[in-house]
């Protein structure tokens, strides 16, 4: 009890008793004191060589001498106690800054072939999170997002404390941190200038330098592509050719873009993925030949890749390269030509888009020059929900049958149809299994292939389990369209399908390529006679050295090859 007969402050208690067992314990408080030392500064150490990269993760990239540690230690030396405080929490708090930038590299390094934008890439956190939740619900997608946020949290509390304690170190003991700081200069110095490597990574770094360095040039190149892509948009080889002048040589068809999620040339290449894909494309390929419908395929090089499907869909359409969002918001509020609106743009044709993915307001729906869309709510599906898939493929197809294609347009016109497929898109788990087309009814058919089909952490913590499920997705969703095709198409009906971009590395790999497959079906023979002079494989499946064509050099060829005529719109 104090004087005043008031009891103590319980820290005032704790630090009374930790006073007299620092003193009844000198040597355990040595000991402790030379851990916590040690592992602040391993803690520093490691986050000024971290890689951003998963695949160049390992012990060597740890086992090295950071340049900004020799030259933060000698500042730290001769600086008074209170600057160098400051400095040592300010210093902290950027390590800690660029800690999580390299580690955010690291995961759009490995599910969008990129590394983090700073500038562009915020919102996507939120598409992040549906995705999650989507996948293994909303309770442990909440739990995922506290996690992360404690972690960074703590990232930035203990790299600022490290750093606090070292420059306390360093200024207690300054005649030995000096030799020391000196002798790791020049040993940093020999490393670099003899190029000293263990394990094949140099022993000199100075990675935090390096990636300040690459985030300043990103910012800057962002910001001067946002300029300069404002200028190229306005360009439009077709933007002022009359509509009477636009695909003249598909009057009167009936006219089907589709684009399969995740489509890519990994599925039809991967010695894990492809036997299945393959042996599916040529057996597709002989059943609709059987019915009278002929296919050609090629390559063409996605401008997204693991990821965001819009981009992959706009710059097929616009003829532009639309590799981040800040080009796609650009095209989305421009009048430059997509190749939908073309169709739109004659008079001949309704359009029509079918979007299970949509499950908000799509204002690009007057960018694509879409008559109607339906989205994941206008579909009338009862069944459940397939990981992030809102439906299966097969029953948006029955749909798009019932809803649009099988009703001719009131005027006359022809039609031109967007469909987007969603039931391979990642995690890959639970697939849906084809079954008759006349028990799709309100898609609750599907609950039990749902409830038997894998957790969606079967994929998402195995990356063979993710190729081979991939494969089986691409399968379903290929002998889905074409299924649909055999059964439904007609003499006009002219069908391109093709990926928006290539699955993710833990289904394609560290080092895949950009490309995805593209057909184009046909019962017409003059239809693919128009385009023979591409290059491109007879059936289903191209080959591995049919032509690759940037994505967006798509739109121009294909209006091209079918009869329009550039009037050129100039900047």
């Amino acid at each position: 009890m104090l004087a005043s007969g008031r009891p103590p402050r319980p820290w005032a208690v704790v630090s009374a008793r930790t006073r007299r067992w620092r003193a009844e314990h000198p040597g355990a408080v040595q000991v402790l004191s030379v851990t916590v030392t040690v592992l602040a500064a391993a803690l520093v150490v490691a986050a000024l060589v971290m890689p951003n990269s998963v695949v160049r993760l390992g012990p060597s990239k740890f086992l090295r001498i950071p340049a900004e540690a020799v030259i933060g230690a000698a500042v730290m030396i001769a600086l008074p106690r209170r600057p160098r405080l400051v400095l040592a929490v300010v210093s902290g708090l950027a390590l800690a800054a660029m800690t999580v930038l390299n580690l955010l590299d690291m995961g759009f390094n490995q599910y969008l072939g990129r590394g983090f934008n700073v500038v562009l890439d915020w919102s996507l956190f939120g598409d992040a999170e549906s995705y999650l939740e989507d996948s293994i619900g909303r309770t442990q997608t909440l739990a995922v997002v506290a996690g992360v946020i404690a972690l960074v949290l703590l990232v930035f509390v203990l790299l600022a404390l490290s750093m606090v304690r070292l420059s306390n170190v360093l200024a207690r003991h300054t005649g030995i941190a000096t030799r020391g700081t000196l002798v790791a200069g020049v040993v940093w110095i020999t490393c670099s200038s003899l190029g000293l490597q263990l394990g094949g990574v140099p022993l000199a770094a100075d990675s935090t330098a390096t990636a300040l360095k690459d985030q300043s040039h990103r910012i800057s190149a962002t910001l001067k592509d946002e300029a300069e892509f404002r200028k190229v948009a306005k360009v439009d080889a077709f933007g002022n050719t009359p509509g009477s002048q636009l695909v003249p040589d598909l009057r009167g068809k009936d006219m089907i873009f589709t684009f399969i999620e995740s489509y890519g040339r990994s599925a039809v290449e991967d010695p894990i993925m492809a036997p299945g894909v393959d042996a599916t494309l040529d057996a597709r390929t002989k059943a609709l030949a059987k019915a009278g419908f002929h296919a050609k395929s090629g390559w063409l090089t996605s401008a997204t890749y693991g990821g965001s499907s819009w981009l992959g869909h706009s710059t097929t359409m616009s003829g532009l390269w639309i590799s981040n969002q800040q080009r796609y918001r650009t095209v989305m509020a421009s009048d430059h030509l997509s190749l939908t609106d073309a169709f739109k743009k004659t008079g001949d044709f309704d359009t029509v888009g079918v979007m299970p993915g949509v499950q908000k307001g799509w204002p690009e729906q007057k960018w694509y020059g879409l008559d109607k869309v339906y989205n994941a709510f206008q579909l009338g599906y009862k069944g459940p929900k397939f990981s992030w898939s809102t439906m299966p493929d097969q029953y948006t197809l029955q749909q798009y049958q019932d809803r649009v294609h099988s009703k001719k347009p009131a005027d006359g016109k022809a039609r031109m149809s967007l469909l987007i497929l969603t039931s391979s898109h990642q995690p890959w788990a639970p697939i849906p299994k084809m079954v008759p087309w006349n028990q799709l009814g309100d898609g609750s058919v599907f609950d039990s292939i749902e409830k038997a089909g894998n957790p969606s952490s079967y994929t998402l913590t195995d990356d063979t389990h993710s190729k081979e499920e991939y494969g089986k997705s691409i399968q379903y969703s290929v002998t889905a369209l074409t299924q649909w095709l055999e059964r439904y198409g007609t003499k006009d009906t002219v069908l391109v399908f093709l990926g928006d971009h290539q699955p993710n590395a833990h289904a394609s790999g560290n080092h895949a390529s950009r490309d995805v497959p593209i057909s184009v079906v046909a019962k017409d023979p003059k239809v693919l006679d128009k385009i023979a002079g591409w290059g491109w494989t007879d059936g289903l499946r191209p080959a591995h050295k049919a032509p690759v064509w940037k994505m967006s050099a798509f739109r121009d060829r294909f209006l091209t090859a079918f009869g329009s005529t550039p009037h050129p719109k100039k900047n």
